[in-house]
């Protein structure tokens, strides 16, 4: 089968698109054909290697493995394993493969029940690739962590990529008033998807803007928390779902100090709300955003577009 390989980190360059044994499913596993996979950021850090403490994870000097990882796939199921009782060979499928075996850039892939969840069929491939990582984020982040309640003002920074375009909709379900923070080029888009308020993060920096939240929900996570802490309300809540290492780790050794506001990392549960993310599909109340959709050959391509942080919501891979 095709699949995208590298064999060192560094720039999209390194990236192949080479023949490679097709996977064969285990006893409770499927094998998926894949039709679409979306770029997450981890992507991007796994194939640069940075931040350089990523590479405990994926191999110090060059990636343990070759195939780069991708992890939010939708496609049809091809095989099943003895022990699957949920899926069926042709069930239109999709899920975050992030916690057990990776591997989605690719014409195949395996992945256990627990992994997946039928594909309506109102939506396409390329949709249900968008929803898995970045809709799971938004909806742990928002709710349960952040506790979103009817009247708060939230603020959603990062609020024009792949989990913000999903977190504003969400956020819009619980009458609030929403402020997106991203670049100039994402501003009315997010204004369309539902935000009050927006913020062009080159000219103005929101926690020195004097305006205070009840909720900050954070994608970005490239300020101290003191900086954060002064754009809370009193008592308010602030939420990171991912970003610098330096101020995450910084996050969870200094959140003790400030006891009326709550600082949180989300301790991400992959699929966990897959389900509930199909209902608000199908109820017309969230829909993904996809800037760009590239074929598997254009791969690199795909990641150096994505490399420039220009893109609106996601960037997906087709592959069938």
């Amino acid at each position: 089968m095709k699949a995208i390989v590298y064999y060192n980190y560094g720039s999209p360059d390194v990236l192949r698109l080479e023949d490679i044994q097709s996977p064969i499913p285990g006893d409770d596993e499927v094998l998926v054909k894949v039709c679409a996979v979306s770029i997450n950021s981890w992507d991007w850090d796994m194939l640069t290697g940075k931040p350089f403490e990523y590479r405990f994870f994926g191999g110090l000097l060059k990636p343990k493995s070759k195939t780069i990882h991708g992890c939010d796939i939708a496609g049809q199921v091809q095989a099943v394993g003895k022990n699957v009782k949920h899926f069926h060979v042709g069930d239109e499928v999709f899920g975050d493969l992030s916690e057990a075996g990776w591997g989605a850039f690719a014409e195949y892939t395996c992945a256990c029940e627990n992994q997946l969840t039928i594909k309506p069929s109102s939506m396409t491939f390329e949709e249900a690739a968008c929803l898995p990582h970045g809709g799971n984020l938004a909806v742990q982040g928002l709710i349960d962590f952040g506790k979103i309640e009817s009247g708060q003002k939230v603020l959603i920074n990062g609020g024009g990529g792949s989990t913000g375009t999903l977190a504003i909709q969400i956020a819009t379900l619980f009458d609030v008033e929403i402020t997106g923070v991203d670049r100039p080029e994402k501003l009315g888009m997010m204004h369309t998807l539902g935000a009050d308020h927006v913020i062009d993060y080159t000219k103005e920096d929101f926690t020195q803007n004097g305006r205070q939240y009840d909720l900050i929900f954070d994608v970005k996570t490239t300020r101290s928390i003191f900086d954060y802490k002064r754009a809370l309300s009193p008592n308010g809540t602030y939420v990171t779902v991912g970003g610098k290492t330096s101020r995450i780790l910084q996050l969870l050794l200094l959140r003790k100090l400030f006891k009326k506001n709550r600082m949180h990392l989300v301790g991400y549960k992959a699929n966990k709300d897959l389900n509930y993310l199909v209902e608000l599909f199908e109820d017309g109340k969230l829909k993904p955003v996809i800037d760009m959709c590239f074929p598997i050959a254009k791969t690199a391509d795909a990641f150096r577009y994505f490399g420039e942080g220009r893109f609106k919501g996601k960037i997906v891979i087709t592959v069938f």
